[in-house]
Parts: C-alpha cells; sequence; structure tokens
C-alpha cells in the first residue's frame, strides 16, 4: 500500500503550477476499505508500533461529562520509553530535524513516547462527503484554489504537495465556535508575557449542508479580539478566508482601539508578524499553517513514521495552571504525549521572484486527521532557523480533532513562543455564529461600543 500510496502521489504531479485531476473511481473505492475514509492506511504497520485504525474515539470516556472540560480517555496508558539526549540517536530517523535540535540545544529535553492510540473520526455525512470530493474536487489557479468540494477532506488521495496542506488548511473541525487563545512569548530567562485572544469563527466548508455553490467562496469567517493585556484589549482581527484566492484574495480588516476605525488590511498573511507574538511568528503560522500558498513550491517527499504529538489530554487539563505549563527553554515535556504515526512529508520552497523570511518550510501531516503536527523551518541561509510544533485531541463528543497548544521554538535565539493554551480560560464551545455576525459593518459598531 505504501509503494502505491507513493507512486499515486509523486507520478507527474508535482511541477508547480500543475492543476490536479479529479481520482478515478477506482482509486476512489479505496476509501473506507484499505485506505480510511479520510486517505489513511487503515492497515497498522508490520511491527505492530502503529495499530490498525479501528473507526478512532467515537463514544465519550466514563469520566466525561457534558460541559466539562475533555478528560483523558486512557489513564492508564503507560509511557513506553522516554526520548532524551543521550538516547536519541536510537529514534532519529523518526525525528524531524527540528526536535533532533532541541535535543541537541537542551540536554534537560525530553519526550515522554505512549502507545499510539488511533483516536481521529468525523461524523459519517464527513466521510461521505470527502468520497464525493475525491471523486469531484480539483485544485486549480497554480494550486490556490479549490474546486468542486465541501464538507470533508478535499484531496483524500492527494497527488499534489499542494493538496495535503489544503486538506489541513480545510479539515473537518465542526461548524466553528469560540475559543480563548492565550499566547506566550517565552524569553531566554523564561519570563513571558501573556496575550488572551476570544476567537469566534465559522467554518463555513464544513457545514452540514455546504456544496461549493453556496460557500460564494468563503470557506472561513474568523474573528480575534484581544482581550489582555490592558494596552492591547479591544485590537480586533477579522479575516474571510477564500476558497479561490486567485479570484479572490484573502479578505481581512484590523481595528486599533486608538484610531477606532476598521481598516482594511492587505498585509494580514505571509511573514507579516502574528498578533501580539513578540515577532516569534509570522502571520501565515496561525493553525501551524494558513492562508495563500502561492510563494512557494510543494512537492510531496512521500510517507514517514514519525513520533509526533497526540492525545494531549493531560496537557489541556485544567488541573495545571498557565505557569505549571510555560518554562524556561521549553513547554514543560511531563505534559506532552508524543506517539508514533505515519504523516505526509511536504517540502515547501520559496519560489524566486518572491519574499518571505523562511525559505524552505518542511511540513509533517497526520494522515489520520490531516493536522499538521510538525514543521521544520529554514532561513534564507538554509539553516534551520525555527521549528513548530501542534498538540492535538481528539474531541469525542462532537467527533473531531482540535488543538491545544502549538509552539514555534526559535533555535537561533533561544525562545520560543506557545498559543492555543486555555487551561485557565473556558475550555473551547461549538457554537454557531451566522454570517452577518462577521460583517464588517457589524464588527465596526461592536468595536466603538
Amino acid at each position: 500500500m505504501r509503494s502505491i500510496l507513493t507512486a499515486i502521489a509523486l507520478c507527474g504531479w508535482l511541477a508547480a503550477g500543475a492543476v490536479s485531476a479529479k481520482v478515478s473511481p477506482e482509486e476512489a473505492a479505496h476509501l473506507g476499505k484499505d485506505l480510511t475514509p479520510t486517505g489513511a492506511e487503515r492497515a497498522g504497520s508490520k511491527d505492530g508500533a502503529i495499530p490498525e485504525w479501528k473507526g478512532g474515539l467515537t463514544a465519550a470516556p466514563a469520566c466525561f461529562k457534558p460541559g466539562s472540560r475533555y478528560c483523558d480517555p486512557f489513564p492508564d496508558d503507560k509511557v513506553l520509553f522516554t526520548i532524551t539526549s543521550t538516547n536519541v540517536d536510537q529514534y532519529k530517523d523518526r525525528l524531524s530535524a527540528g526536535q533532533l535540535a532541541m535535543f541537541r540545544k537542551y540536554s534537560a529535553f525530553k519526550m515522554l513516547v505512549y502507545p499510539t492510540r488511533r483516536t481521529l473520526a468525523l461524523p459519517q455525512f464527513a466521510y461521505d462527503a470527502t468520497r464525493k470530493n475525491a471523486l469531484e474536487g480539483s485544485l486549480e489557479g497554480g494550486g490556490d484554489a479549490v474546486m468542486g468540494a465541501a464538507v470533508g477532506i478535499p484531496f483524500p488521495i492527494p497527488k499534489t504537495g499542494h493538496e495535503p496542506v489544503w486538506n489541513h488548511k480545510l479539515r473537518y473541525r465542526g461548524i466553528g465556535g469560540r475559543r480563548f487563545n492565550n499566547q506566550f512569548a517565552v524569553t531566554t530567562a523564561g519570563s513571558y508575557s501573556q496575550v488572551t485572544l476570544r476567537e469566534d469563527f465559522a467554518l463555513r466548508y464544513s457545514a452540514k449542508d455546504a456544496t461549493p455553490e453556496n460557500l460564494e467562496n468563503v470557506a472561513i469567517y474568523f474573528l480575534q479580539v484581544v482581550t489582555k493585556p490592558a494596552r492591547l484589549a479591544g485590537t480586533i482581527l477579522l479575516v474571510h478566508e477564500t476558497m479561490d484566492q486567485v479570484k479572490e484574495p484573502r479578505r481581512a480588516w484590523q481595528y486599533n482601539p486608538g484610531q477606532r476605525r476598521l481598516r482594511r488590511a492587505p498585509n494580514v498573511g505571509y511573514d507579516n508578524p502574528g498578533t501580539a507574538a513578540d515577532g516569534l511568528r509570522t502571520n501565515d503560522q496561525t493553525d501551524t499553517f494558513n492562508g495563500a500558498m502561492d510563494r512557494y513550491t510543494w512537492k510531496i517527499v512521500g510517507k514517514q513514521d514519525m513520533y509526533v504529538p497526540y492525545n494531549a489530554y493531560r496537557l489541556s487539563s485544567d488541573a495545571y495552571k498557565y505557569s505549571d505549563i510555560v518554562k524556561k527553554d521549553f513547554l514543560n515535556q511531563d505534559l506532552p504525549r508524543y506517539e508514533l504515526h505515519r504523516t505526509w512529508v511536504v517540502d515547501s520552497t520559496l519560489k524566486a521572484g518572491t519574499s518571505h523570511i523562511y525559505k524552505r518550510r518542511v511540513f509533517y501531516i497526520d494522515e489520520d486527521s490531516w493536522n499538521i503536527l510538525l514543521v521544520d523551518i529554514y532561513d534564507n541561509r538554509d539553516q534551520l532557523w525555527r521549528w513548530q510544533e501542534a498538540h492535538p485531541l481528539m474531541l469525542y463528543d462532537k467527533p473531531f480533532q482540535g488543538i491545544t497548544a502549538e509552539t514555534v521554538y526559535d533555535l537561533l535565539n533561544n525562545r520560543y513562543l506557545v498559543q492555543a493554551l486555555s487551561n485557565e480560560d473556558p475550555e473551547f464551545a461549538e457554537q454557531e455564529f451566522p454570517p452577518a455576525y462577521y460583517d464588517p459593518g457589524n464588527v465596526a459598531k461592536q468595536a466603538i461600543k
């Protein structure tokens, strides 16, 4: 199966401007059989370290009470082994360049590796839509326009480097809702500033009744409001993310309380600085990667078994305060859970004649969920500069996978950023916001009250 998938991915479709074809009915027939409904290999690995996918985690554990935080469905799982700076060479073939750099830089850095749990599950209608997308969806505009797809994974059997990344950007995450995103920019001394962002988003692409036609070229509505510290409170970012970014690029607006005006913000994207991140992330690093892809060439390298963050229930627990999690040099590594999972490896390289502070990024994308879990980032001297992680967990009552923490480690400046923590705030709540809520006029009225 591995050789079949690699051949499908690499055979002649890797030219930068290629337009992807719909897969054949024979290829699509693999979905739900030897491939999972989202396009992953159903079978486990030969050595048994990666188990067979058997439908994912579809029932809430006994410890979960509706309306409460997500509890760990695997409290009795034991650590299989711990990767440290002294034994890392034994595991280097299943670690990214960024992970290896952390072990070289920090002797105390470690990774607790647990049994692999393939927990990803989605509603049946999302699986059905994924099958339909495989037959009808296409990638056009040099890779910056998704056509003929809605609700499910757009390209479950990817053939170009753009497609796994689009799968990440449009992965099923319910209808949207509200989350509190706490962001910490950590200094070399271990001190940090905390910024709290309230984020309301509507995932129009994922609505059960969404069609390519009724989306009207809008995949996601996103409204971000800074609630603290006081000096930044009231700052607003509004984004309408488009499906066809050639026809119409991302629409964005910003509100500054000092100016009391909501202004168009075409600079929200690419390598412009992320909101209140102290220069430690770019706009396109929110949600690990977002936005237009036109400044890079994208290539599927293949698949690789990797030790990646997964089932991060301990890290999301309200038993821990932010000060328990955010430590000098790196997160409290007693809390993240790592597992062995198959990932798609996608290499992106900056095109000649375009600009970005990152010359190259290597993405490791979970085959089950299509979440980007690791990113190795290189500067214009081809030196490893930064490294990203995302820590997912299955929201078993929905069902879909969410993210409880994202990190960006600056390997040259010995600093890091962590975002998306909500341990001391309300956990993500699914909520429906109508399109009118994200109208610039409505946002402007609310902002100046």
